[in-house]
């Protein structure tokens, strides 16, 4: 073990085991730092003597995109879990990019605001941020790169960097907060970040209806969309040929009621008012992924232009007869965004996968597969077609020469 790097974390390095490997790659060494100052100790450590190194933060996200080409040290970020600063007033909030999500909530619970990524869930601030994963709300609040207004990161070389700040309208110099959000830790290591926070509604009301094919979920979906009340989400779950459309919508009281009313009716026949969620509602197909790493099945995100959420479900639903492949889909198809679970064998399953990129493709969208087993990976590229590759490459040259972070993690191998 190099001394450098048992120096840089206060002795925090061990021995790698099995559970550290990374999509088969396993590493050496795991070093765990609880400041920025020890993140940029390890990674001058690691720069000055070639080493590989992948950020991890809880890992439930670790078996998305490629598998390092090399990897000698994961750099456990869980130690990097301390709430810097909580400015109630601004709606701001600094913290360190360790905290996991569940507890970042429950920090907030007290002052009546949260974070607009919903639900609480299992994983790391840092690792939803790097992996750019949102929830049903992105609707009102935006996608995770639009809550970011601030980030303290470590370059490959071990130079601390800040970007943006602590106030919601910041435009000074380069914005390397939304670099680095979906980077997959290929760019540089986040060890803090600055949020911006929204109160907590006085009230919810969830509105849904039961769909019988492709066209009634769009006709649904449409009707949400263009709805004068402004839902916060907009949600779908679908089994292949059937399925549930539902909204959420919050403010005060007597006005939810209110507004819900109006949109049920909107939805027309079948359509139903409830104070609680529906038994899916946040349970999302690309959070929860598939549990077991021996699993058959294929976790696929999917994107794609709103007015087409219906050809895509019908798309969906083709898979069984097409290729032989049981498919399920859940998303938000008023941002054009969901993901679907593959279940068949792995010649099967690309096929699906192919199916449903030239389906992406005709709407504007892409597939991405999130996991899969070994033998769907070695059949088919996980990010599928990437434009602008020669810019990606570019960056990557100018913000890690080296290849030191997570090298080949990203699009086209980067």
């Amino acid at each position: 073990m190099p001394d450098a790097l048992l120096r840089a974390c206060d002795g925090h390095v061990t021995e790698a085991s099995d559970d550290d490997t990374v999509l088969g790659m396993a590493p050496r060494w795991v070093a765990s730092p609880a400041t920025t100052a020890e993140v940029s100790a390890v990674m001058s450590a690691a720069s000055a003597s070639g080493l590989a190194v992948v950020p991890r933060g809880s890992g439930t996200k670790l078996r998305w995109g490629n598998a390092p080409r090399r990897l000698d040290v994961v750099l456990d970020t869980t130690r990097l879990d301390r709430l810097v600063e909580h400015a109630a007033g601004d709606l701001i909030l600094v913290t360190g990019a360790g905290r996991p999500l569940a507890t970042l909530q429950e920090d907030l619970a007290g002052s009546a605001q949260r974070l607009g990524i919903d639900p609480t869930r299992s994983g790391t601030i840092g690792g939803t941020v790097a992996t750019g994963t949102s929830g049903p709300m992105r609707l009102r609040h935006g996608a995770v790169r639009d809550l970011v207004i601030g980030m303290t990161l470590v370059r490959a070389d071990g130079v601390v960097a800040k970007s943006g700040g602590k106030v919601v309208k910041n435009v000074a110099g380069y914005d390397l907060a939304k670099l680095l959000t979906g980077s997959f830790g290929t760019l540089g290591v986040i060890t803090e970040v600055a949020f911006r926070l929204h109160p907590v509604p006085g009230e919810r009301r969830w509105v849904t209806v039961s769909v019988d094919g492709p066209d009634a979920a769009q006709d649904a979906v449409q009707s949400l969309v263009h709805s004068q009340q402004v839902p916060v989400a907009v949600e779908v779950d679908w089994d292949g040929a059937t399925g549930t459309v539902a909204a959420l919508l919050e403010g005060h009281a007597e006005a939810t009621e209110e507004c819900a009313a109006t949109v049920a009716q909107e939805l027309g026949d079948g359509a139903h008012v409830s104070g609680s969620a529906p038994p899916w509602w946040g349970e999302d197909l690309e959070r929860e992924g598939p549990r077991d790493r021996g699993s058959g099945r294929t976790l696929v995100r999917v994107t794609h232009e709103i007015a087409g959420a219906g050809r895509l479900l019908r798309a969906t639903g083709d898979l069984r007869e097409r290729c032989g492949v049981l498919a399920s889909y859940r998303g938000s198809p008023a941002v054009g965004v969901g993901c679907a679970v593959l279940d068949g064998e792995a010649t099967t399953v690309v096929a699906a996968v192919d199916h449903l990129r030239a389906t992406a493709a005709a709407l504007g969208g892409a597939v991405v597969v999130l996991e899969a087993p070994d033998a769907v990976r070695d059949r088919l590229d996980v990010w599928g077609p990437a434009t602008a590759l020669d810019l990606m490459r570019s960056v990557k040259q100018r913000f890690d020469p080296g290849g030191v972070l997570a090298p080949g993690r990203f699009v086209g191998g980067i």
